[in-house]
């Protein structure tokens, strides 16, 4: 067999190899379906957010399970965005199963739909976490934020961090 021949092979071998590792991936990444059950024990919850910053945006947060919290970029089990319209507000999100959750929150100020940074990966908009959780070097650890949810109305009130930094911020 010639080298012309001998690489087409090796290719055909690297691309049936890829292939096969895409494939892999695939149903190694795929998130799992997670059944929407009703038992008739929903919850509401009712989040105070203040500490808002007067520069507008949209309110985005996240309410999540133990499992889903340490990994940003899972999947929230309930989840706002709302246009900021004070510095107070107030979201009601309904039909939560009981259980322990932690909610993360940022004023994404100029609506780009993500949380702006500096170039060391400091918050450059407001955010915020259920009780009033502070963030040193990363996010506090779910524990130290985590409240409990039960069956019928719930609240929480919280307040944004880095609102003065965010006032200043050139967006």
């Amino acid at each position: 067999m010639d080298a012309i021949g001998r690489l087409s092979l090796l290719l055909l071998a690297f691309f049936w190899l890829f292939m096969a590792s895409m494939a892999v991936a695939a149903v190694w990444l795929v998130e799992p379906a997670r059944a929407a059950t009703t038992t008739g024990h929903e919850a509401s919850l009712t989040i105070t957010i203040g500490n808002v910053s007067p520069r507008g945006g949209i309110l985005r947060l996240g309410v999540y399970d133990a499992a889903g919290y340490p990994n940003d970029k899972s999947k929230p089990i309930a989840s706002a965005d709302v246009p900021v319209s004070g510095a107070v507000m107030t979201i009601t999100l309904k039909d939560l199963p009981p259980g322990r959750y932690a909610i993360e929150s940022f004023q994404d100020v100029n609506a780009n739909g993500k949380m702006d940074t500096s170039w060391i990966g400091l918050p450059l908009e407001p955010y915020g976490f259920s009780r009033d959780g502070r963030a040193v070097l990363s996010k506090p650890g779910f524990n130290s934020v985590a409240f409990a949810v039960t069956a019928g109305e719930n609240t929480q009130t919280m307040h944004m961090q880095n609102s003065q930094a965010a006032a200043t911020a050139g967006f």
